[in-house]
């Protein structure tokens, strides 16, 4: 794959954290186009996605008893582990036979394949949690119960209950229920809860491909962003994590306009731009917190020094990307500057009453018990995890303050940091909240992105010393997959073994944000699967698992009293 984050292209292997920039023979680089391998990744990505969930609902348990919850976690993370070592054992086969010809084809599709798993495995937990009933988490009440509601008025033909709410997912909603659930939005939003999460991995691992060879976007780009994956309201992170990517790719494609044709140029801006359109018709609140990074970057690497040639081009790249958006968005987005100047928010949370330099782990808007928050740390307060993040920036910017990868991922942590501190600040003045508390995510992840790139750029270094080592030395003889030169192992050995430590990485993150949605009657998430449980079946009967039997219009509410 052909990958930049400078003024030239350097060359890199599909393989993984050690991999040489070096050109990759003929043999290696083949068989098959870039864009027939592409959608060969998708394919098997999102086939893997819904491999766990569909196992799962073979499942013979009860969703509300502890011990069942717990041997359905093993259950999942046992056929997680089992067909992901399959497939790092076919990278493992693919070096040995044929002179390792298909290795790299091997761990593209392995790459795909775990970032498909271990979305897979929060969906997975999902079909745990809600076995039994038809509901979604939470029934009808909450977001859940206003979603479901306005997706219902979409689907008829009726305005939503709130113009300023994001219509993507209502629409999608709306006709998902009118072809697959006879127009229930109701039981169809448990179906989306699921799909939604399942999708995360394939979506992120995808948008990062365009920036990544296959084992460096599942271990710099998608690992980060399952401190995010939600099953409940799975389409708001994913916009995130997908628009991080997304504008890093923009900024990267302005920096190289000058040097393209003007077809392939306004075909990009065009695509781009409808993408971004879609992202925002899903959820628009990243764009808030991002637009000040990414304009300070976008005017960094615009093409200013190449010419009168090279500036319009530059121009008509950024005008074609905002023509597309204003297309697919524009309609909404003059929603958003007319009516969504006059939606306040009044709703003051957990979060709201802690300080607001803490971002490193949301409690959500059901905290449960919880004693000195934030956890103290050890340095003034802050702990070791704060100032690895820190530290990483600093490095990230230090190695990586040429390449608009880094730059654009530091302007946006530092545009959400600066948004975040403006809306607090105002909060005593205007009484109101507007969401500031979600840059928890944004700074999480474009700060855990940093922490990767440190190691992505470490690694190349390494890559391209091992290069000019092998170059003056030549690389030394030894059996496939053994190679080494000057003291520097062979990148083979680097893939297979970052492909185990990703297996496992992200085997043990998915199952602990599979486990916050295992129903219990607490102040937490697992509130939501717990109520849905308990909701009287539009048919009038209670769900399987139903506590002792019993439920009712609104289910179990009597989880409130924990809070008052």
């Amino acid at each position: 794959m052909t990958v930049s984050t400078e003024g030239t292209a350097t060359v890199l292997p599909p393989g993984g954290p050690a991999a040489s920039a070096r050109p990759i023979p003929a043999a290696r680089r083949r068989p098959g186009s870039r864009g027939t391998l592409l959608l060969l990744e998708a394919v098997v990505a999102f086939a893997a996605a819904l491999v766990l969930p569909l196992l799962a609902r073979g499942f013979d348990l009860d969703p509300l008893d502890r011990i069942a919850q717990v041997s359905g976690l093993a259950a999942i993370q046992l056929r997680f582990a089992l067909v992901g070592l399959l497939f790092i054992a076919a990278v493992a086969l693919a070096l040995r036979l044929r002179q390792g010809r298909h290795f790299d084809l091997a761990a593209r599709i392995a790459s795909a394949a775990i970032a498909g798993l271990a979305s897979g495995f929060v969906a997975a937990g999902a079909v745990v949690a809600l076995h039994g009933t038809p509901w979604p988490m939470f029934g009808l009440n909450g977001d859940s119960g206003r979603i479901v509601e306005w997706a219902n008025a979409v689907a008829n033909g009726r305005p939503s209950g709130s113009p300023v709410y994001p219509p993507a997912p209502l629409h999608t909603l709306g006709y998902y229920a009118e072809w697959f659930r006879g127009g229930n939005t109701a039981y169809a939003f448990k179906d989306l809860q699921i799909l939604g999460a399942a999708a995360f991995g394939p979506l992120v691992y995808l948008c990062w491909r365009m920036l990544l060879s296959p084992v460096r976007a599942l271990a710099f780009g998608v690992a980060p962003a399952f401190a995010l994956i939600d099953a409940y309201k799975p389409y708001s992170q994913t916009v995130l994590v997908l628009l991080v990517p997304v504008l890093v790719a923009l900024v990267v494609s302005l920096g190289r306009s000058a040097a393209q044709g003007w077809r392939p140029l306004l075909a990009k801006g065009a695509g781009f731009g409808a993408l971004l359109g879609l992202l925002f018709l899903t959820y628009s609140g990243w764009f808030l917190w991002s637009a000040a990074g990414v304009f300070f970057a976008a005017l960094l690497y615009f093409p200013w020094r190449s010419g009168r040639l090279g500036r319009l081009k530059g121009a008509a790249f950024l005008g074609t990307t905002l023509a597309a958006f204003l297309v697919v968005a524009g309609r909404y987005l003059l929603v958003m500057l007319t009516e969504g100047q006059t939606t306040k928010d009044y709703n003051f949370r957990f979060d709201n009453f802690t300080d607001p330099a803490y971002y490193l782990m949301w409690r959500t808007d059901m905290p449960g018990k919880v004693g000195d928050w934030p956890p103290p740390g050890e340095y003034g307060g802050v702990g070791l995890f704060a100032l690895v993040t820190f530290v990483c920036l600093g490095a990230a910017i230090w190695l990586g303050i040429r390449k608009p990868m880094v730059v654009t991922i530091a302007a946006m942590f530092i545009s959400a940091w600066v948004m975040r501190m403006y809306i607090a600040s105002h909060m005593y003045e205007t009484q109101t909240v507007q969401l500031y508390t979600r840059t928890n995510n944004q700074l999480l992840y474009c700060g855990l992105l940093l922490c990767a790139l440190v190691a992505h750029l470490v690694s190349q270094r390494m890559a391209a010393r091992r290069a000019e080592a092998e170059a003056v030395a030549g690389p030394a003889a030894g059996p496939a997959g053994s190679r080494s030169s000057a003291g520097f192992p062979a990148r083979e050995g680097a893939v297979i073994g970052s492909l185990c430590a990703l297996l496992l990485l992200l085997g043990t993150v998915s199952s602990s944000m599979a486990d916050r949605y295992m129903p219990a009657k607490e102040n937490t998430y697992r509130i939501l699967p717990w109520v849905s449980h308990t909701i009287t079946e539009q048919d009038g009967s209670c769900p399987k698992y139903a506590p002792g039997g019993t439920c009712s219009k609104d289910g179990d509410q009597s989880w409130l009293s924990f809070i008052r």
